[in-house]
């Protein structure tokens, strides 16, 4: 009599490509295949992911060579792209963001791919940072059918790479669109949960007050946020359901809020005091000018892991989010529809970030 074999069979059976694996939302990603089981992962990034099981591989993005090297043995039936390569100019960004995504894609001509998932932002509606909100922009909440706008734009041009090389190489894909994303990172140039982290850090040291740097508008308008892990499911969601393909969604928490409510929320998390919008915009690249040093010494008086106070904040994203002189808010209906159903409170996703980053010894 034979006795059936009752062991799992928890042998992956599908292989994700993690481009950017190092970031905000490629590490959220990581984690959120890692958690699911059944994932064979591959982490491009420059350093390897810590924690992390993934197989690291390490490629230039700009070099065709580089890439058909690293991934010549590579089998990803996934691929999740959340890399950018910010530039001195949209014209720049175009080149080197666009031609990135081209060459990744090419050099995966040979691999079983079924799905591509693309990260890009509200930046679709808004516009690129040199001509931020300059022209016409949609009313909101933005809606995935609206039209892009007169202005180059590098997501724009990514997206036709991804839809050309779909067409060429037979995956389906899906393009999401995130607000700004806060998540577990250092050393990410858009992180505003870790530069306003910092901020408050600074000032509690200094005994001075937690000061929004952003605008009027902002300080009074319904917003929204995306949470990194959110944003981690939703890509995992889309890749792994067949019906929600071939689409772009935007991404974000699901809830909204004022920056006068959130504000002093935040500076209860570090026992400071805050302070709000007071006639002008007060950018965090003035109010923490010079202040390197004093991250140096917060950080060898703690034993923080970080002391680069350049690794740890990104002043002129969090300024430019904030300072920005128009609502910004996106609807979430698209993803509902095809059902995708995560949802956080972007209060309580600050303060589990904040939790975390104390933990790892990156803030007191």
């Amino acid at each position: 009599m034979t006795t059936p074999d009752t062991r799992p069979t928890d042998t992956p059976t599908r292989t994700a490509l993690v481009v950017g694996a190092s970031g905000i939302a490629g590490s959220a990603i990581i984690e959120q295949l890692e958690r699911e089981g059944g994932w064979t992962v591959l982490a491009l990034s420059r350093t390897p992911v810590a924690g992390s099981t993934a197989r690291h591989i390490a490629a230039d993005l700009m070099s065709p060579a580089s890439l058909a090297g690293a991934l010549a043995g590579a089998e990803p039936t996934h691929v999740f792209f959340t890399a950018w390569a910010r530039q001195d100019s949209e014209e720049e960004n175009i080149r080197v963001n666009a031609a990135m995504l081209r060459n990744l894609l090419r050099a995966l001509a040979h691999a079983p791919v079924e799905h591509v998932a693309l990260m890009t932002g509200l930046k679709h509606y808004l516009g690129p940072f040199e001509s931020y909100g300059a022209g016409p922009v949609p009313d909101t909440p933005f809606r995935e059918e609206e039209p892009r706008l007169p202005v180059p734009n590098f997501y724009y041009a990514q997206e036709d790479e991804l839809w050309a090389a779909a067409a060429r190489q037979g995956f389906r894909w899906s393009v999401h669109r995130s607000h700004t994303v806060i998540g577990h990172a250092v050393g990410n140039a858009m992180n505003m949960g870790l530069t306003l982290a910092a901020q408050a850090t600074l000032c509690k040291e200094l005994g001075k007050p937690f000061i929004f740097p952003g605008s009027e508008t902002q300080w009074n308008s319904l917003t929204d946020m995306t949470d990194g892990d959110l944003l981690a499911e939703h890509m995992v969601w889309a890749a792994t359901t067949e019906q929600a393909g071939n689409e772009a969604y935007n991404v974000v928490n699901g809830d909204v809020f004022r920056w006068r409510w959130m504000w002093p929320k935040l500076a209860a998390c570090f026992g400071v005091t805050a302070e709000g919008f007071k006639d002008a915009p007060r950018p965090l690249e003035e109010q923490m000018r010079g202040m390197e040093k004093e991250w140096s010494r917060i950080a060898a008086g703690h034993g923080l892991v970080e002391s680069d106070l350049g690794r740890v904040a990104s002043w002129w994203h969090t300024d430019a989010d904030l300072g920005r002189t128009m609502e910004v808010l996106a609807d979430m209906g698209k993803s509902r529809q095809a059902g995708f159903k995560g949802y956080r409170r972007t209060d309580d996703s600050f303060r589990r970030l904040f939790d975390r980053y104390r933990g790892d010894g990156i803030i007191p």
